[in-house]
């Protein structure tokens, strides 16, 4: 590009259009004269656009972009006019000698050699054509469902996000171990990112509540039953102890005796009696069928029974997982946050509806006791619950809760904190953050770090990594504080000192810190910064979760996965649905990249100017 004669042949290619655009202006002479005469420019511009959309310009657009000019990207206003200014443009470079502007022209090239470079060498080669990469979040499932995570890597992930805030070094190592043989087996590359949970204010633990299945079969919109519920015998008391779902652990002798036909009889935990009916068996499980609705519990007895032969077997069922009993929280309820790590519980009612003994839940990490007073806003599940301070100590706070569901919100471990009102100044990289990085290092492709709001927190990461030679990882820097965007520049120079690197817009934490309404105005201008520093950016938190946790996206979340195009890489979190999630998003991701690269439209021909 540069010669006279290439600059030619961009101009005859925008005098084409021109050209369509004076033909269409004759053929919509009549429409045209029938407009309003405030709208006659309007119309006359619309027409042009039509001119210009009627074609793929997209090539054009890069050799105009290669010589620094318009790709004409923003020319809705004026088509016109914006031509117009480019053929101006290319008419003086033409007088431009060519080794003058082949060097910057390559200079230009360079500048996207690198970004490309920067991307693949963080998130991995872009894949069945297309550019922006899919991270999704493991569920704890994935540790133990290797079909699971096979269908996730073959439906379209790239990445796949291992968070170190939740389950534990054996879960995450039999997760990494199914991404690598899912790897192996499709053929497939899948990029491993370790999440470090970072200084982040969390909930503790719950008190786990008893051992209880309910197994509900399925009925119509008149409480009908119209088919049963299945569920499945396994033998073992310990191998399936932390699977949910209807598995019922059972000594291996019951799976040995149990024949289809045979009745499994017993008295579930509300006295009533239950039979379900054996209709399958394979080597290690049986299959029952329940046509009432039965509630199971840890060493519950139950009878095998052979009609016809009167042969009877009694055992007792395995122990089944802990159920999950969240905090229920409404408007008015009082929750106390304590220091220490006993685990929590909900509220305590008498008989006559007193609350006896407020809701509890231990706060980590525990510094932040004694750098919050009364009065203080508190945003808890990540801003589903919100109170506000009502009394503070070293050891507690009293949350007065002032926003919730009509109905009550439910609070669970392990979730998000914030005091929006306040600068809580937590280091960077906790100890257990440097405890996990042993294992991170040996099985990841990248870390994330998480609450980063200095460069020194950075830098303390990149010296932690020194430590570990053997396997260097790449890191992403995990913008999610109000204070971290306003060091953003900082934090970028000190992410530069590392390669690979990128940054995660972590859009959950950012938005409860800076405001709803300042987000999309904050992520914007993440996306420019980090292009203009040549780094790979992910774009995190809540895309498409209402199809990722119910099965059925909102209209807001598909223009949201529609607009993440414009990053390099886009997360999902995990959820019932996510199969279902990954295929729309990499729908929609491909049908987007023809319309958009980064923060640039690109012009492909529109089908809705054959008119």
């Amino acid at each position: 590009m540069g010669t006279c004669s290439n600059i030619k042949a961009l101009s005859d290619q925008l005098e084409r259009i021109t050209g369509l655009a004076r033909s269409l202006t004759t053929r919509f002479a009549g429409e045209l004269d029938r407009v309003h005469p405030d709208f006659h420019a309007s119309a006359l511009n619309l027409v042009a656009y039509l001119a210009l959309r009627h074609v793929d310009i997209r090539d054009l657009q890069a050799q105009l972009a290669r010589l620094g000019l318009s790709s004409l990207g923003r020319a809705e206003k004026n088509v016109m006019a914006s031509i117009s200014t480019v053929q101006k443009a290319l008419r003086k470079i033409a007088l431009t000698p060519d080794n003058d502007l082949l060097e910057e022209q390559r200079s230009l090239e360079r500048s996207q050699r690198r970004l490309d470079a920067h991307i693949t060498q963080l998130l991995g080669k872009r894949t069945d054509d297309r550019d922006v990469r899919i991270m999704v979040t493991m569920p704890t499932e994935a540790a133990d469902d290797y079909g699971l995570v096979r269908a996730m890597l073959t439906t379209g992930m790239d990445l796949a996000r291992i968070n170190c805030a939740h389950d534990d070094e054996a879960s995450w190592l039999r997760m990494a171990h199914n991404i690598e043989r899912a790897k192996a087996e499709t053929g497939r590359d899948c990029r491993i990112v370790m999440d470090l949970a970072g200084p982040k204010l969390r909930t503790g633990e719950l008190r786990p509540g008893p051992g209880v299945i309910c197994i509900r079969p399925k009925r119509d919109v008149f409480g009908r039953v119209i088919a049963p519920h299945r569920v499945r015998l396994v033998a073992g008391y310990d191998k399936w102890a932390a699977t949910k779902g209807a598995l019922l652990p059972v000594p291996a002798e019951c799976i040995d005796c149990a024949q289809p036909g045979d009745e499994l009889r017993l008295t579930d935990t509300r006295g009533k009696k239950r039979k379900l009916l054996v209709t399958l068996k394979d080597a290690t499980t049986v299959q029952l069928e329940c046509y009432k609705t039965t509630y199971i519990a840890t060493g519950t007895k139950f009878k095998l029974v052979r009609p016809g032969s009167g042969q009877t077997f009694r055992f007792r069922i395995g122990k089944l997982p802990a159920t999950d009993v969240p905090i229920l929280l409404k408007v008015g309820d009082t929750l106390v946050l304590h220091r220490d790590p006993t685990p929590g519980e909900p509220a305590t009612i008498d008989a006559t509806g007193t609350t006896v003994k407020s809701a509890h839940i231990s706060c980590r990490p525990a510094e932040v006791f004694g750098l919050v007073a009364a009065g203080d806003p508190i945003h808890l599940n990540d801003g589903k619950i919100q109170g506000v301070v009502a009394a503070a100590s070293a050891a507690e706070l009293t949350v007065t809760i002032t926003a919730a569901k009509a109905n009550g919100s439910r609070l669970r471990g392990n979730q998000g904190i914030n005091i929006p009102g306040r600068r809580i100044q937590l280091r960077g990289l906790t100890a257990t953050d440097r405890d996990n990085l042993a294992f991170v290092a040996g099985h990841a492709d990248a870390v994330s770090l998480s609450f980063v709001d200095r460069p020194e927190d950075i830098v303390a990461l990149q010296d932690e990594l020194g430590k570990f030679p053997e396997r260097p990882l790449g890191i992403i820097i995990k913008v999610e504080t109000l204070t971290a965007f306003n060091n953003l520049p900082k934090l970028l120079l000190a992410a530069m000192r590392h390669q690979p690197a990128g940054i995660m817009i972590a859009r959950g934490d950012l938005a409860l810190e800076c405001g709803w309404e300042r987000l999309a105005e904050i992520q914007e201008e993440m996306l420019w910064m980090c292009e203009a520093a040549q780094l790979p950016v992910i774009w995190a938190t809540q895309v498409l979760e209402r199809e990722t946790k119910k099965g059925r996206p909102s209209r807001a979340e598909i223009t949201d996965a529609a607009m993440s195009q414009r990053a390099d890489c886009v997360m999902l979190n995990k959820g019932p649905h996510i199969l279902a999630a990954i295929e729309m998003l990499d729908n929609i991701l491909r049908r987007m990249q023809s319309h958009q690269h980064k923060k640039t439209p690109t012009l492909r021909k529109l089908s809705i100017t054959e008119v």
